[in-house]
């Protein structure tokens, strides 16, 4: 199992991609102890089920446990049922509205069968932390309370910032981290994963295991991936999000529609290639290779992944059909308008995109079929595109642009 590889490949295979490791020469130990005993470690990632589906930005993660996963140890898929009733406050200035125990439930039924898109689900143990949270009881809470400082919960950035900013902070939201690391001493994990925005959770259930008598398990944080606009982080409230379940060729047109740049960044966080080649590719761009066939290899194997390599093929055929078969150029404009967060009409957005000289001209188009997004004709003058989605805009045989809106 891991006693076949190599220590110092591991540890480069957890730092592909990653933010932070705390602490490396602690994890040395863990990987040879788990060689020395043929013991794999066991390696924890909670995710809360506060909506339905799952988008790419939760796989950046779920990738990292597929990779270690692979290298032979015990990866640990915890739903936060319980956890979920109390909201993480990460990153937010204001309390969050607790979930409904039917919401949670109706939502965790889809996570299983989402992650093990991303996980072999045969390797994979799925665990809820209502299995040791609820038992804990007002007695047990009270204890687990009495483990940590009210002044070492404000050092905490989130908490830090509505305290001095004088914004309420729920007595409840102490518990969210509390809570959180208790899982790690429940699971006794070797490793938790999380994005960054996690980071103080994850070193408080390095505390918690401390105090009982747990050898503390190390911590590895994963960066927020942006969405298609390449600016905010990938969510589906600024709809700028790649969803596993969306269609083959949804899914395959959104990534074909980032921008070069932010295309490096999605293979270092979302593909599966190996660096060295990745490189290789990158390289060969720079030195003039279009970048849009870098774009279509991601694609497919993001495609492939979560559908299948047949309708990865079908994607892209269907991608070529629509935009190369209408003679769309290999190059164009890049625009981002600016809004409000409310999305812009089309025919605003054609005008600012520089396709067209007014609106009057681009809604004399629409009457004559003559606009299109995304290769398809714009035949309601009503459309209005979204704020955080990335589309392409076509006036005429000729005039392309490339328009994000934020």
């Amino acid at each position: 199992m891991t006693g076949a590889i190599d220590i110092d490949h591991q540890i480069e295979v957890a730092r592909r991609g990653a933010d932070e490791l705390i602490v490396e020469t602690e994890l040395r130990a863990k990987l040879a102890r788990a060689q020395s005993t043929n013991q794999p470690l066991r390696i924890k990632l909670g995710l809360d089920p506060t909506a339905p589906d799952i988008h790419l930005g939760h796989t950046v993660v779920l990738n990292k446990m597929r990779q270690l996963q692979d290298l032979g140890h015990q990866v640990i898929f915890l739903i936060g049922d319980f956890t979920s009733m109390i909201g993480d406050p990460s990153g937010r200035n204001a309390t969050r509205p607790p979930l409904t125990r039917e919401a949670i439930r109706a939502n965790a039924e889809t996570y299983h069968a989402q992650a093990s898109k991303v996980l072999d689900p045969a390797r994979t143990e799925i665990r809820y932390n209502s299995e040791w949270c609820e038992p804990l009881g007002a007695a047990g809470m009270i204890r687990l309370a009495s483990q940590y400082t009210v002044a070492r919960m404000l050092e905490r950035d989130d908490f830090h910032k509505r305290y001095t900013g004088h914004l309420p902070i729920a007595v409840h939201e102490f518990l969210y981290p509390l809570m959180q690391g208790y899982d790690s001493v429940a699971l006794k994990s070797d490793i938790e994963l999380g994005g960054t925005d996690q980071k103080f959770n994850l070193l408080v259930g390095r505390e918690l295991q401390k105090s009982a008598g747990q050898e503390p398990q190390c911590v590895l944080t994963m960066p927020l991936l942006e969405g298609l606009d390449g600016s905010d982080k990938m969510s589906k409230s600024k709809g700028n999000y790649v969803g596993i379940n969306e269609a083959p060729d949804e899914m395959f047109g959104k990534l074909m529609s980032i921008s070069d740049e932010l295309m490096w960044r999605y293979y270092l966080l979302l593909s599966f290639r190996p660096m060295g080649e990745v490189s290789a590719l990158r390289r060969e761009c720079e030195a003039g290779r279009n970048p849009r066939d870098a774009k279509v290899a991601l694609a497919q194997e993001i495609v492939a992944r979560f559908h299948s390599k047949a309708d990865a093929e079908r994607a892209l055929a269907s991608f070529e059909a629509r935009f190369r078969g209408g003679a769309m150029p290999d190059t164009m404009p890049e625009i981002a308008i600016e809004t409000a967060g409310a999305g812009i009409a089309i025919a605003n957005l054609a005008k600012q995109a520089g396709v067209v000289d007014s609106t009057s001209d681009a809604l004399r188009l629409i009457a004559g079929k003559g606009l299109k997004l995304d290769g398809e004709v714009v035949a309601d003058k009503g459309t209005t595109v979204p704020a955080g989605a990335t589309v392409v805009v076509q006036a005429g045989k000729r005039r392309f642009a490339r328009v994000t809106v934020r």
